[in-house]
């Protein structure tokens, strides 16, 4: 009985103990749940919660980019020089001062009148800070008057950016509109726990955030779980549930490490906020290193926040994940010097003369100056990363290195116009110059560069299509690279591509598997059926993706069965739209999801609002144009496809569509000369030579019509319509000989033709 006490009173001083060390919010925490029954979705509980515990994590942060990603203006916070200083920038005086505590900006406003604006907040710190001034319906706007850290210094954004316009506050660049709002173009990557809360409806923001900047659960997820797992007894916790962590940041590949970055690290699109999913395509699409932000062998051109290059690298396929590199904590890296690189190369072999061929500080020599106006002394050339980590400047003062990894190319430079190291800094001398001595110091031989293969299927050249091909199925190359092949094969090689594409369905990465899926089309049963199976993928990207592929078709042709997982994975696709509709592009997109749901009047709202939003947002026009023809509101119509052409001459399709309309108006004059137009612009569409065929045998002008059917038959060869079509035009216009050359041409390549009798009448006639 007097052991019994004891132990009770033993349990009781540990319950004691164990209440007096937990934490307030635990405590606060399990008093509100009572006994609930049922998972409790885990909560956000701020960094002071972390640093009992992680002390010296906390202490990394304190002071890095992340901690000061973001924060109220004041006099502790504020950078620059408010001491009544100004610049000026298209024809104003844009001044900088501070009243009553409180810091203010006169500078061109929605009107483009000068106007007086409170900065409510800042925003990073080094190499740059810009501020942020609150608007009507919950928006924020980036200032373009920007204070450069490095040399304490004001500079007009707009100045430094984009050097060959002026912007006004009519274009959508102007900082008072989309382009630079805050909430959707910054907020998700400055914050923890943001919520962009967007309602279309009306147009307007309510955006909320747990705590201004980045912190520690920002990337290791709500911690509400974790901090129950670390008040237990060291018995009493679960040793399978990642420390009580929604995120898992250590025992993992480098593949995992890497993808806890990409939301913040890359450009993409964001199907919602951000939710702390493992698979990034359950809240993201990571842009693909193509397009207009990467020269066309991934060397970086625009801003791409580093994933899209370092998931390139041989270091990325290697095993190489960010910490390797980088204190994730303090965002520092862990050398500033060649340590860097020699923590796995040996610097007997490469932090060497025989490696790197340049002089090393202290002798005798002369700077360089490179094309960026960048100076490097004598001495920095044997820097490791200023040779396969080339930087450049965004945003005018941001200088950012090229994450690909990648060793100096002046052969590629001469194959395809993009840049290399070694001229990027001698600027001076000539492409020959850089391959001579390249090819001195470390051979001829260079291994094969996947930007060949892109430039090639531009072309639509068979050597390109077989070199995407090749790319794709060689597990050497990283498979963002894979992906790009992919998408390249659907852009010039649709027809001859599918095969490739639905196979590349079954690959286990989703970056290969979304782009397989984004640039297949619905075009027989197999592929019909191919999105009909991923309704229910586990990945929502792909879910949303099968919607909208199906969405391209008369619903009829979806069978019942699949109809419960189309409607969700349409409302799914619904909602990823709304999310990006205060966008212009997202409205124009929304609208076009109302148009083929056929709820006109809302895909009218939302095309108009989109040009509204922006009006140099051309495309919106054509598609609106359509809209109208639906509606038999042709004056509105027509004047949107002259809009939309005046700005875009040259736009074969549009050409070719405007055409139709005309001739659908009978106007057939003009739709006559809209049609060569079209086929002067779009060479390689079949469709366009046909019709501007028939419109000529319209007019009885069969030399003419004649040709264009040819050049259909040289474009398609293997659609039996327009050999048929010919056929028809040389019967009508009694040429004989022709029309039996082409009736038994027909009859040897399509030997199972419909009306195979009366072709073989035309032979015998």
């Amino acid at each position: 009985m007097k052991n019994r006490r004891i132990f009770e009173r033993i349990s009781l001083i540990a319950i004691v103990v164990l209440v007096a060390s937990m934490p307030l919010y635990l405590f606060v925490n399990v008093l509100l749940r009572g006994d609930q029954s049922g998972p409790v979705e885990p909560q956000f509980v701020g960094r002071e919660t972390c640093i009992e515990c992680h002390l010296n994590e906390y202490n990394d942060w304190v002071g890095s980019d992340h901690d000061k990603a973001m924060d109220h203006a004041n006099d502790s916070t504020v950078l620059g020089d408010f001491n009544n200083q100004s610049i000026e920038y298209n024809g104003m005086t844009h001044k900088m001062y501070k009243r009553d505590g409180r810091f203010y900006v006169l500078t061109d406003g929605e009107s483009g009148s000068l106007e007086e604006f409170e900065i409510k907040y800042v925003f990073g710190y080094d190499p740059l800070q810009q501020y942020l001034i609150e608007f009507d319906k919950g928006r924020l706007q980036t200032l373009p008057i920007t204070w450069d850290s490095e040399h304490n210094e004001w500079y007009h954004m707009a100045e430094a950016v984009y050097t060959d316009e002026i912007i006004d506050h009519g274009n959508w660049l102007h900082w008072t509109n989309q382009a630079q709002n805050w909430n959707s173009m910054c907020a998700d990557c400055h914050s923890t726990n943001l919520v962009k809360g967007y309602d279309v409806e009306t147009d307007s923001y309510h955006t909320t955030w747990s705590e201004i900047d980045v912190s520690c659960e920002a990337c290791h997820g709500p911690a509400s779980e974790h901090v129950d797992w670390a008040a237990k007894a060291e018995y009493a916790r679960d040793t399978d549930t990642n420390y009580g962590l929604v995120v898992q940041t250590s025992n993992i590949d480098n593949k995992a490490y890497v993808d806890l970055c990409v939301r913040c690290h890359s450009r993409r699109s964001a199907l919602e906020d951000f939710n702390h999913s493992g698979d990034i395509y359950n809240h993201s699409i990571p842009n693909l290193p193509t397009g207009e932000s990467y020269h066309i062998d991934g060397q970086i051109l625009d801003e791409d926040y580093v994933y899209g290059s370092f998931t390139q690298s041989k270091m990325y396929m290697r095993d190489v994940k960010c910490n390797d590199c980088h204190n994730v904590h303090s965002t520092k890296l862990l050398f500033d010097d060649n340590r860097l690189c020699t923590q796995c190369h040996r610097a007997d072999d490469y932090d060497t003369y025989s490696h790197h061929f340049h002089k090393y500080e202290g002798e005798e020599g002369e700077a360089v100056v490179a094309d960026d106006g960048v100076k490097f002394e004598v001495g920095e050339g044997t820097s490791c990363v200023n040779c396969h980590m080339p930087a450049q400047f965004y945003m005018s003062v941001d200088y950012r290195s090229d994450h690909s990894i990648r060793i100096p190319r002046p052969d590629l430079t001469k194959e395809l116009g993009t840049p290399n190291a070694c001229n990027q800094c001698h600027d001076e001398e000539s492409v020959d110059w850089a391959i001579e001595h390249v090819n001195k110091w470390h051979g001829i031989g260079r291994p094969y560069q996947y930007g060949i293969a892109f430039k090639e299927a531009l072309t639509g050249s068979d050597e390109g299509y077989d070199a995407l091909v090749n790319i794709y199925r060689d597990n050497v190359y990283p498979e963002i690279i894979r992906a790009a092949a992919l998408e390249y094969l659907g852009l010039y090689y649709p027809v001859r591509g599918k095969e490739l594409l639905i196979e590349a369905l079954g690959n286990a990465n989703n970056h290969i598997r979304y782009q397989a899926l984004h640039n297949l089309s619905i075009t027989d049963e197999r592929t019909l059926s191919v999105a009909l199976n991923l309704l229910n993928d586990q990945t929502k990207a792909i879910r949303i993706e099968s919607a909208i592929l199906l969405s391209t078709l008369d619903q009829g042709q979806i069978p019942e069965k699949y109809k419960p997982a189309y409607n969700k994975a349409k409302a799914e696709h619904l909602s990823y739209l709304e999310y990006n509709s205060d966008f212009p592009t997202g409205k124009f997109n929304l609208a076009n999801f109302y148009y083929n749901n056929n709820e006109i009047n809302k895909a009218e709202e939302f095309f108009t609002r989109a040009l509204e939003q922006d009006s140099l947002l051309h495309p919106v026009k054509v598609n609106l144009a359509m809209l109208y023809y639906t509606k038999k509101e042709y004056a509105k119509a027509e004047d949107l496809f002259r809009d939309y052409l005046n700005h875009y001459p040259e736009d074969g399709n549009t050409l070719f569509t405007y055409a139709l309309f005309l001739s659908e108006q009978q106007r057939y004059d003009e739709s006559l000369d809209y049609l060569v137009r079209a086929a002067e612009y779009s060479p390689n569409n079949a469709r366009v030579m046909y019709n501007t065929a028939m419109m000529f045998d319209f007019k009885e002008d069969y030399s003419r019509a004649e040709g264009y059917l040819n050049r259909a038959i040289d474009i398609s060869p293997m659609d039996s319509n327009y050999y048929m079509a010919l056929l028809n035009l040389h019967v009508k216009y009694q040429q004989t000989k022709k029309a039996k050359d082409v009736a038994g041409t027909i009859l040897d390549q399509f030997p199972d033709i419909q009306n195979k009798e009366q072709i073989e009448a035309i032979i015998q006639r």
